[in-house]
């Protein structure tokens, strides 16, 4: 489908590159897509990033029918701009489509799309060491109505943030509680989809770890509330016995794109790995008979996050003396290095731009 483009003739100075936050600060123009069951995805279209109109009615405000991604634009020392496996985000956008009951898209016309929506906001993408152009893709149902079923209409559209660190530790190790009264997910459910729900699911723990001196929450199943999930916005990794150990995708888990290529980068180095069912009490037992090597966290908006300290009821662990560790600290610099073009791609992982 070709794509319209109407530029705005309001537009806005760049951001100071050495005060990024996340999330805060929107660039000049947005990606907007239409659905109904008569035309399919139609209507694409780039135009001045602008509040969505909708009816008080419209069932995404009632029913949380909606779903999204989050990947980023980097740039390489040479200027080019270029993505961190964007493909992979949105086939896993059409998986979370799937079980929302919406509609899919053509992934490759969603990638071209993008690419020509970063063109346009090139200058958005920041320079400055460790910095990003933060990309959320959504998917919104956008029917007028208050029963309870799949909408017939949607809109898609993509809104692009220029980005420091995420979390105001930096690289630094974050301190994170295990929840023993809440759950964020049950297999059977969209805990796997990337969803809305997901998270204000979330927020009640998130708020309770944070009043503790918390950066994160650490789930346990929402069944035996003993195996571990994932941390509230970063899947979870631990080293015991030299071993890399992450809980096993259980239809409960986000299938994480930093995940895996943690993963396949392990495994390309003839490191130990497992995906396996993993218990807090594990990782206590492994910690207070002195094989707990490492944890750290990994996702799109952090890369990796090392974690130095962790709360289970009564009993606090510190993990590598509060410091980074050198396998999250290798795993760090080879993602972080990939993505800004500072060595080769050997998994094929990158995406130009320009």
């Amino acid at each position: 489908m070709p794509i319209q483009i109407h530029k705005t003739d309001q537009l806005k100075p760049p951001p100071d590159q050495s005060k990024l936050g996340f999330g805060t600060i929107f660039s000049d123009h947005m990606f907007n897509m239409d659905y109904n069951p008569d035309e399919g995805w139609h209507n694409p279209r780039i135009e001045p990033y602008a509040p969505i109109s909708m009816e008080p009615s419209t069932m995404v405000l009632h029913y949380g029918q909606a779903v999204f991604e989050g990947l980023k634009a980097y740039r390489a020392a040479d200027s080019r701009i270029q993505l961190f496996r964007p493909r992979d985000n949105f086939k896993r956008m059409n998986r979370s489509c799937r079980m929302l009951c919406i509609p899919e898209f053509d992934e490759s016309e969603a990638l071209d799309a993008l690419k020509k929506l970063i063109s346009l906001e090139n200058k958005w993408v920041p320079s400055a060491p460790e910095t990003s152009l933060y990309i959320r893709p959504t998917i919104i149902a956008m029917d007028p109505f208050l029963g309870v079923r799949a909408s017939f209409t949607y809109r898609f559209f993509i809104i692009l943030s220029p980005v420091g660190a995420y979390y105001p530790e930096g690289f630094d190790p974050v301190k994170i509680w295990v929840s023993q009264d809440h759950v964020r997910a049950v297999r059977g459910g969209v805990g796997e989809a990337k969803t809305p729900g997901n998270y204000a699911a979330s927020l009640l723990a998130g708020n309770k770890a944070h009043e503790k001196g918390y950066t994160q929450v650490l789930w346990l199943d929402g069944v035996k509330r003993k195996n571990i999930e994932e941390v509230g916005a970063m899947n979870i990794f631990f080293v015991i016995d030299d071993e890399l150990i992450t809980p096993a995708l259980s239809g409960s888990i986000l299938h994480g794109i930093t995940r895996d290529s943690v993963l396949a980068l392990a495994r390309s180095w003839d490191m130990k790995v497992a995906e396996r069912q993993i218990s807090i009490d594990e990782v206590m037992s492994a910690h207070a008979a002195g094989r707990l090597q490492e944890i750290f966290g990994c996702g799109t908006a952090a890369v990796i996050s090392p974690v130095g300290e962790l709360k289970y009821g009564d009993q606090v662990i510190e993990v590598t003396d509060g410091k980074v560790g050198p396998l999250a600290q290798k795993f760090y610099q080879t993602i972080t290095d990939i993505q800004y073009g500072r060595t080769a791609d050997p998994m094929t992982w990158i995406e130009p731009v320009t």
